[in-house]
């Protein structure tokens, strides 16, 4: 083994001097080669995972498989029943700057994922392999031929955009597919289906939301977002009931249905009339794209089959013909008495849905489902697009075309044969004509959000009643269309399109993910310190917790408002009152939580239940009426080791004030939620350390709200690598201590893991699932507490110790913040623009003051992973010390929690390269502090001796074969690629202000996130 070890520092001292001696361009044409190459590999990956999946009979940790399990293990029909209905599971995507690839790129992927997809289709003829593989080699070339760099930074509403095009992308698709499993499954093994709109997993975003040191999140733009989202929501929806409408052409249904469709058919007859009489016209709608002043752009979307190959396309050298839908302008109805109830026939076309396209100011085409711009086949030469309108009930696209006909009388015949008039039409069903409505007032929320967007006024005066603005407006009309052809013996019909319909909007409601603001605790203290001084009360930040709390009570339970009209504030102190306003106006069916960043008192969240209450009061005062929708719930976020050791007194504290207390439940249905943070943990203690006293606050959480009788959920703040909390799910949320996942779970994804876990539909249902049964697992059977107190003695002292040593390296030791400067990339990761968020909390070069994501993400691109390991070793080396060596393997085998942490540390250990570490110190690192990376490479092969000691594993990944493959066939390819960032680090550091030799490291920073799979 020695002699192969030797023999590959040999090679790679070789290639090291090869490409010292390359030219750039050389150098940047390999490390394009080889990451364009990785990323290939991990859709391929990707691919052959979901493909192993489909072909398993018995998939492990699906629903079909836990349920059964449970069943056969003693748990009743009826509490898995319960237990599964009862789930409140909420998947909250951020903004975390991880995601590496450009959005462009990511398509791309998906695009090629498709094409994988497609191949493996048992009927695809030789031709059709050929023209598939035809279609990949386009795919790569394009990839090849698109600069992979972000040239500007993006913007929080470009991220914003980013998770909703997740929504459209693959969850979209994903929820219903994933609600049948769920659904089969209960029938399966307790005889009855899942509710029609329970849903067990939602989902929340905090893009557009997070202001935590990120400046440029204004209160503008999560107004801004929030509108953008209904936007969305709503477009979506059209797309749907396009379909819908087209697919229920029956006429049979109940009492209910039909009589919403008579006064639907009189209201529409009514209008029109009325319009006829008046002579009046419809306004001309013309869409732009207009920028505000954040930059935020009017919506689109993705072309409609973007996402799909070409090759799945029919091409079979016919011209297909081409549809025209023509609006509902009129109707007449006649109505016969059937088998259930009462039939209703009314006026449609039978069409199947279209495709059309808005010509925007800038050129460019978007092509969607959404418009009034449909293809009509109107020569035998070609075909053009002919806009159509529909009826000013549903405030459509006015037509160029109609307003021509309507003004000349010459044209009156070509207007009449465009538009029919009501004799001439015949035929349609119940359900065609409640969806219609439907669709016009879909459309016109949309069409209300576009006007938003673009500058008009957002009033409180307008009409409710003509626009879908919660979840439940939109349920009634699809639940009383489901209820009637359930009663009409159409149940099959009903659990197809329409069911998938009804879900999605259980899921996702008008807002698709529901926006959770957060903001730093020091801010508050800022505004009610301008407030209390405009008010000779004093400074507020001044006193003590004592009195601070007794202020916020007193004025907690007043009714006047506390924030004068007339009160002249500093720009902070606005922007922070101006997002409490915001918060009032779009209340709780917009956002979700108000997170508190680095929250470690009481009064910290008294604090901004009373800035909530007092922008709820002015907004309520402006509008005469009491503010719609409910109060945000406030979540405190304990983040430093410090705060999480005192998180169950603040609850203690909080619960025992009888506001407090009586808020929380007659607001918030006696619930508490209590975020975790273990970014900064991790960065302030080492990830030992971190994660004992993250269990330590869950389990005081837990008890503190069990004293007074109320529930909580836990929101964790993972990150997507180990060091920031990640790992895999089902492990992560069977290893948390026990009562802490009582049916409910709020838990973050992060840059690169959105795309890895939810960028493709299959392996988003696959995800979804996975959640719903860890949960429900540890709802019903709870892992281990500790066996004994001796346990709970051991990990104490090894996190102390651990603790200790870490800390002494990376705050105490005086070399480690100028190596850490030089042997790694961190300081040129400002140049990469993946998020809006600056890296530093404060101008300042300290650690302290370094955001968690960059402090992993510069240790991983070296592939030392510093962070997830420091201090371990030197923990079980001294518990080893004293004698705990049985003590440390029977709590491995069985303790779920430490299990998990020793295993996920083992991971971390085989990801990391000494050698190319290595590599990094002789080129980039001075002599002076080359001796510090020596150390630091014997406390890593420390840490491993012991990780495998306590696992009982010969080698690293013993009982992980597939991350050890993973592993292995990237090595060839991730190698070369570090090796070429360290010269081109090397020569960038003696010419800094050389944008090519910039470029390049860029490019091999993609190249090595590629490789490793997770980056901060």
């Amino acid at each position: 083994m020695a002699g192969i070890e030797d023999a590959a520092e040999v090679l790679e001292k070789k290639l090291a001097l090869e490409i010292s001696s390359m030219k750039l361009e050389e150098a940047v044409a390999l490390a394009r080669a080889f990451s364009h190459y990785l990323n290939l590999m991990g859709i391929a990956e990707t691919h052959h995972r979901v493909r192993r999946t489909r072909n398993t009979v018995h998939l492990s940790k699906s629903c079909d498989d836990v349920f059964g399990k449970m069943i056969q293990n003693g748990t009743s029909p009826d509490e898995l029943y319960d237990a599964v209905c009862k789930q409140e599971v909420e998947i909250v995507l951020t903004a975390h700057p991880t995601q590496i690839n450009r959005r462009t790129l990511q398509y791309k992927h998906v695009r090629i994922a498709h094409l994988l997809e497609y191949n493996d289709r048992p009927d695809l003829g030789h031709e059709d392999k050929e023209m598939l593989i035809e279609d990949l080699m386009r795919e790569i070339t394009c990839l090849w031929q698109t600069d992979e760099l972000r040239r500007r930074k993006p913007t929080p509403a470009d991220e914003a955009r980013g998770g909703l095009n997740i929504v459209e992308q693959s969850l979209w698709k994903a929820v219903p597919h994933y609600l049948r499993r769920v659904s089969a499954a209960l029938k399966k093994h307790t005889g009855k289906p899942l509710p029609l709109i329970c849903t067990p997993v939602k989902f929340g975003s905090w893009m557009g939301g997070d202001r935590d040191g990120n400046p440029n999140v204004t209160a503008k733009v999560t107004r801004d977002v929030c509108f953008l989202a209904r936007w969305m929501a709503a477009d979506l929806y059209i797309r749907e009931i396009e379909s819908l409408r087209f697919e229920l052409s029956m006429n049979r249904c109940n009492d209910k249905l039909a009589k919403m469709a008579y006064e639907i058919l009189a209201k529409e007859k009514e209008s029109e009339e009325h319009r006829q009489e008046n002579g009046s016209q419809q306004p001309i709608h013309r869409v732009s794209k207009h920028l505000n002043n954040q930059g935020l752009v009017l919506p689109t979307q993705l072309p409609a089959g973007a996402d799909m190959p070409a090759c799945t396309e029919l091409n079979d050298g016919e011209s297909q013909p081409s549809i025209v839908e023509f609006p509902l302008t009129d109707h007449s109805s006649t109505f016969q008495s059937g088998e259930c109830d009462n039939a209703v026939s009314v006026t449609l076309l039978e069409a199947s849905s279209f495709q059309g396209s808005y010509e925007f100011e800038n050129g460019n085409l978007d092509v969607d489902n959404r418009t009034g711009m449909v293809p009509a086949s109107l020569s035998s030469s070609g075909t053009r697009s002919i806009p159509v309108s529909t009826n000013s009930a549903a405030g459509g696209l006015a037509s160029p075309q109609r307003k021509s006909a309507e003004s000349n009388v010459g044209k009156s015949t070509f207007d009449k044969i465009l538009y029919p008039s009501i004799t001439q039409l015949t035929n349609i069903g119940p359900y065609r004509v409640v969806l219609g409505h439907v669709r016009e007032k879909l459309i016109r929320t949309r069409r209300r959000m576009e006007g938003i967007l673009e500058g008009a006024p957002c009033s409180f005066d307008y009409d409710p009643s003509q626009y879908y603005e919660t979840q439940a407006q939109l349920l009634e009309p699809l639940i009383l269309c489901y209820e009637s052809m359930q009663s009409c013996g159409s149940d099959i019909l009903a659990e197809g399109r329409l069911a998938d319909l009804i879900r999605r909007v259980a899921t996702f409601g008008m807002i698709l993910m529901k926006l959770d603001l957060r903001q730093e605790s020091g801010k508050h203290s800022e505004t009610l310190d301008a407030i209390t001084n405009y008010l000779d009360m004093g400074t507020y930040s001044e006193w003590d917790e004592e009195k601070k709390l007794k202020f916020l009570v007193v004025e907690l339970k007043g009714k006047r408002p506390l924030v004068p009209p007339t009160i002249e504030v500093s720009s902070d102190v606005r922007e922070v009152l101006d997002t409490f306003r915001v918060a009032a106006e779009l209340g709780s069916e917009s956002l979700g939580a108000y997170v508190i960043s680095m929250a470690s008192k009481a009064s910290d969240i008294l604090a901004v239940e009373l800035l909530q209450k007092d922008a709820r009061l002015a907004v309520s005062g402006e509008m005469g009426t009491p503010c719609p929708h409910k109060i945000l719930r406030v979540v405190p976020l304990f983040e430093t080791v410090k705060d999480l050791r005192g998180a169950g007194s603040v609850i203690r504290k909080l619960l025992s004030s009888d506001w407090y207390r009586d808020h929380i439940i007659a607001n918030h249905n006696g619930h508490q939620e209590v975020m975790v943070g273990y970014s900064d943990s991790g960065k302030d203690a080492g990830r030992f350390a971190a994660a004992w006293e993250l269990y330590k606050a869950q389990e005081d959480v837990v008890a503190a709200c069990k004293e007074f009788q109320i529930k909580v959920t836990l929101f964790h703040g993972r990150g997507g690598s180990i060091g920031r909390g990640g790992g895999p799910t089902y492990l992560a949320i069977q290893s948390q201590p026990p009562g802490s996942v009582m049916g409910t779970l709020r838990s973050t994804e992060q840059g690169e893991m959105v795309q890895a876990k939810f960028g493709l539909a299959q392996t988003a249902v696959r995800q979804l699932e996975i959640y719903t049964t860890a949960v429900l697992i540890a709802t019903l059977h709870p892992p281990d507490s500790p066996r004994c107190a001796d346990w709970r003695k051991v990990m104490e002292e090894i996190s102390e110790i651990s603790s200790k040593h870490y800390r002494s390296i990376v705050y105490e030791n005086e070399q480690f913040l100028q190596y850490f400067h030089e042997a790694t990339p961190e300081a040129e990761l400002g140049n990469l623009n993946i998020g809006s968020r600056p890296t530093r909390r404060k101008q300042s070069s300290a650690i302290g003051h370094l955001r968690a994501i960059p402090w992993i993400f510069a240790w991983t691109q070296t592939r030392f992973v510093l962070p997830a390991w420091l201090g371990i070793g030197a923990g079980l080396e001294a518990a080893y010390a004293k004698g705990y060596k049985e003590e440390l393997q029977a709590m491995y085998r069985e303790w779920p929690f430490f299990q998990s942490t020793i295993d996920l540390i083992e991971m971390v250990l085989a990801k990391a390269d000494i050698p190319i570490a290595k590599h990094y110190d002789e080129v980039l690192v001075s002599p002076c502090r080359q001796k510090l990376g020596e150390e630091l490479r014997e406390n890593f092969c420390k840490t491993e001796n012991y990780v495998l000691l306590v696992s009982g594993h010969e080698k690293l990944s013993e009982n992980n074969k597939s991350l050890k493959r993973l592993i292995e066939s990237r090595l060839p390819f991730l190698n070369p690629i570090n090796m070429i960032q360290v010269e081109i680090l090397n020569r960038l550091r003696q010419d800094v202000s050389n944008p090519k030799l910039r470029d390049a490291l860029l490019i091999t920073i993609n190249g090595i996130a590629a490789g490793m799979r997770n980056t901060g």
